[in-house]
């Protein structure tokens, strides 16, 4: 830093705001600095940084799978607000694996991460206690945590749901199936509630077989979708719990005959273009992702008020699926 000083003819406190995109300094003098810094190939020292601030401008985020575009359009969210604040963000998936979740989140602290977002795969959390005793920020994001209390950003899971099965009846559907995730996943379970909630508020019976919950494969889907398409009331229309199911359903009714009503929870890519379009419930992953990092970093700039519970609206998008008629 002295011969970048000495090179921009100033003091070692405006390069060090440089550095540190304090405030304070001048166009011209930051240029100036700017110019000295390129000119020496001058690099900052992260590790005196950590001992003088005991902040690494680090972050870590953990969620299910980055390969799926819910979460990749959530992290890449959270990595602007982190890139705004000056922070790098460190990401890992969990794959549905609580034990995952654990070994990726204290990893994440042994490399003294300033704070955490955090989708769950687990129901308990207690095991993050110290770290949040010793100061390391934590969000969740998507699911509450277990067995603690924490910040967290939610959708409005059920309320979406209601509004999409409500969407389905108000077009004459009275057999509505639902196929959902595995029932243990809190935003899988939402949304089942809130299918019963809108089949309940009609005055619609749910029967046994026109609901099933699980992993989102495509087996299970189709295996699913055939009970419910079989028998003496075969369903006229389908929910489907997220996009990975409605993907799998869209395969299955392509090859029948008969025209299904469909609506799915979460977009996706080129829903806009099938034949017919898919009509969704639309979460917002940027916002949701947003909100949480922004709120983190509240918490890290020392705002000490009590936990937060945010929850975000879902938007139903009609494009044609959730419109078509009962044909019988």
């Amino acid at each position: 830093m002295k011969d970048v000083a000495a090179r921009a003819g100033v003091g070692l406190k405006t390069v060090s705001r440089v550095v540190n995109e304090e405030p304070g300094v001048t166009p011209d003098t930051m240029a100036r600095v700017q110019a000295a810094i390129d000119a020496l190939g001058f690099r900052r020292n992260d590790s005196a940084r950590l001992l003088r601030t005991r902040r690494t401008a680090s972050v870590g985020l953990v969620l299910e799978d980055l390969a799926d575009p819910f979460y990749a359009a959530l992290s890449r969210a959270v990595e602007d607000v982190a890139s705004a604040h000056g922070a790098l963000l460190f990401t890992g998936s969990s794959t549905e694996n609580p034990r995952r979740e654990q070994e990726l989140v204290l990893a994440f602290c042994a490399r003294r991460v300033d704070g955490l977002v955090v989708v769950p795969a687990g129901d308990d959390h207690r095991y993050l206690s110290p770290e949040i005793d010793a100061g390391v920020a934590t969000v969740f994001v998507d699911r509450p945590a277990g067995r603690i209390d924490a910040d967290v950003v939610l959708t409005d899971n059920a309320g979406g749901t209601r509004t999409g099965v409500a969407h389905l009846i108000a077009h004459g559907h009275r057999r509505i199936g639902f196929i959902g995730d595995q029932p243990g996943i809190h935003t899988a379970a939402q949304r089942l509630r809130g299918y019963r909630e809108a089949m309940a508020d009609a005055g619609l019976t749910v029967r046994p077989e026109w609901y099933a919950m699980g992993p989102t494969t495509p087996d299970r889907v189709q295996a699913a979708l055939a009970v419910m398409l079989s028998g003496p009331e075969p369903v006229t229309a389908l929910f489907a719990g997220n996009n990975r199911v409605t993907v799998s359903a869209v395969r299955v009714l392509s090859g029948r005959p008969e025209r299904i009503a469909l609506v799915g929870f979460d977009d996706f890519e080129l829903a806009d273009l099938l034949d017919p379009p898919v009509t969704v419930v639309a979460q917002d992953a940027p916002g949701l992702g947003r909100t949480a990092a922004q709120l983190l970093f509240r918490r890290l700039d020392g705002a000490v008020e009590g936990t937060s519970r945010v929850e975000l609206p879902a938007r139903l998008v009609p494009r044609g699926s959730g419109e078509i008629p009962p044909s019988s």
